[in-house]
């Protein structure tokens, strides 16, 4: 005789509301998994899939958590950690590269104290207060315009250290005044 183990979740009741709102909606629909874990993940505050939630939509679903982490794994524009509220993306592709994408990018880990793990070779980090995440991608498809640097998904092009170091001087102001 099987038994099938149950943890608690943590998730509220409000996000369980949210959730089985968003599954109930798409239900039946061409791309039902993928559609509900984009849905998912945006509402949730930190724009990721925690682990729970994922528990809790195979549950919901009946969908096999293997599966779900087949997806979610595969998909780049899914997170398994917490992203901070601001997104950089820097772009390591040949034409980027060759035109200083990877000072520009040593430059942000260094700034952000992430160097440790740049060299570990991760391609995504978040500081720790969850306001800032850096994250490479293979190519934006903007070579003639090359290097690239998305902030807040704003394409910036022939960037410098001298531009990049403006535009997160700015973000990091803002920052600040905010939490005045």
């Amino acid at each position: 005789m099987a038994f099938k183990i149950l943890k608690e979740l943590k998730i509220s009741s409000e996000e369980k509301r949210k959730i089985d709102e968003i599954i109930e909606k798409n239900r039946g629909r061409e791309g039902f998994l993928l559609t509900i874990l984009e849905e998912i993940q945006e509402i949730n505050k930190h724009k990721y899939l925690p682990s729970d939630v994922l528990e809790y939509i195979s549950m919901r679903t009946n969908i096999p958590l293997s599966r779900i982490y087949n997806v979610v794994t595969f998909y780049s524009f899914f997170n398994l950690k917490p992203q901070g509220e601001h997104l950089i993306t820097v772009c390591r592709g040949t034409a980027c590269h060759t035109k200083g994408s990877k000072s520009l990018l040593l430059e942000l880990a260094g700034k952000m104290n992430f160097l440790k793990e740049l060299e570990s070779g991760e391609n995504s980090f978040t500081t720790k207060d969850n306001k800032f995440t850096i994250q490479t991608v293979a190519c934006f498809g903007q070579c003639a315009l090359a290097p690239v640097v998305a902030i807040d998904g704003v394409i910036y092009s022939n960037m410098t250290s001298s531009k990049l170091n403006k535009l997160i001087s700015s973000l990091m102001n803002s920052e600040r005044r905010r939490k005045k």
